[in-house]
């Protein structure tokens, strides 16, 4: 007679199947990703060049001179009235009173700081978020403040305010 071996066949518990299944998608997810240029963009200043006048050829006798045409003017966008806008700052990084620093530095500067508080989640590197309409009011917020990065508002962001997520102290 044969004796019956107490060994059988133990299936893992359904914790440690969907484990497995999340680190192989993950792994899916970050060769999927790698090579993807990221969707940022770098702002830089563009410094304004003084006229200066270039040397000009002299027509020679025998040719005829075309009337020059007048130079077509843009009207000049009015300028950013600072304190009509409102800006938010929020601290993304471990040092404490960050935000309340920086709030400082752009009220100093004339901006409406309406709020500092804490941001919940990740953000690459100090950031000013603009919402449709404020572009131009963001940019100039992140030159005064010597932030490199701007991007359109995204999520529960305010539509009618700049954000400024921190993630260092500013320079």
């Amino acid at each position: 007679m044969r004796v019956r071996d107490q060994r059988g066949v133990v299936y893992p518990s359904p914790v440690v199947i969907l484990s497995i299944i999340a680190v192989a998608m993950a792994a899916v997810a970050f060769f999927a990703t790698q090579g993807s240029e990221p969707t940022e963009r770098e702002i830089t200043p563009i410094a304004r060049e003084e006229a200066s006048p270039s040397p000009s050829a002299t027509p020679e006798a025998d040719e005829a001179t075309e009337p020059a045409e007048p130079e077509k003017t843009k009207k000049p966008k009015p300028a950013v009235e600072r304190s009509t806008v409102y800006v938010e700052v929020y601290n993304n990084s471990s040092i404490s009173g960050l935000a309340a620093e920086a709030g400082a530095s752009a009220s100093d500067v004339g901006w409406q700081v309406v709020g500092t508080d804490n941001w919940y989640g990740t953000v690459p590197a100090t950031t000013v978020y603009y919402p449709a309409g404020l572009k131009r009011e963001g940019e100039l917020l992140a030159l005064d403040l010597g932030v490199d990065r701007t991007m359109p508002a995204v999520g529960v962001m305010k539509p009618d305010r700049l954000t400024l997520i921190l993630t260092a102290p500013l320079s």
